[in-house]
């Protein structure tokens, strides 16, 4: 097909080709493309059921309520895993709630992840039925329930169209 544009075209064809390959070159190689980023249409896709989420029961975390110790990984990884204190104990003393984060390497990075889930779990406990868990769960057993009944929907006009077509068939073959 390129040989035809370039019979057709001639050199200036060659030329606007070989222009669309460089850029083309130079956009798979920008950073738009090499660094992981969020497209800006689907955020709104993503966000859709933040609104219905009730925030404002949500923990606060007091540094003073926790004891955070840091010990010895294990798990795969061998020597390298075992000999450095990256994994984190955290513990709120008010609830007496533990976790150990050993995520990732770093020790930073786990005292943060540690803190997430920490708040989650406070979450959990402090507001039972209200926490964002079971709100999310609530919210998708709801899209799940809708789509059950869509597709339920959908099998019942699927099967009255097969009968009624069996029916046409049926009177079709008595009338012949």
């Amino acid at each position: 097909m390129l040989q035809n544009c370039y019979r057709t075209l001639g050199l200036v064809g060659k030329l606007i080709v070989a222009e669309q390959n460089t850029i083309a070159h130079s956009l798979r190689n920008s950073i738009a493309f090499t660094t992981p980023m969020t497209p800006n249409f689907l955020v709104p896709i993503r966000l859709k059921h933040h609104q219905q989420l009730d925030y404002s029961r949500y923990p606060k975390l007091i540094e003073e309520e926790l004891e955070e110790t840091f010990t010895r990984g294990s798990g795969p990884g061998g020597q390298a895993v075992n000999k450095t204190s990256n994994c984190v104990l955290l513990r709120h003393i008010p609830t007496n709630i533990v976790v150990k984060c050993h995520i990732h390497r770093s020790a930073h990075k786990n005292r943060q992840e540690a803190r997430k889930i920490l708040l989650d779990k406070l979450d959990s406990h402090f507001n039972g039925e209200f926490s964002i868990q079971a709100q999310l769960k609530a919210i998708e057993g709801k899209k799940s329930a809708e789509r059950k009944r869509r597709q339920n929907k959908l099998q019942e006009m699927k099967q009255k169209w097969k009968e009624r077509e069996q029916q046409e068939t049926a009177n079709d073959n008595k009338n012949n």
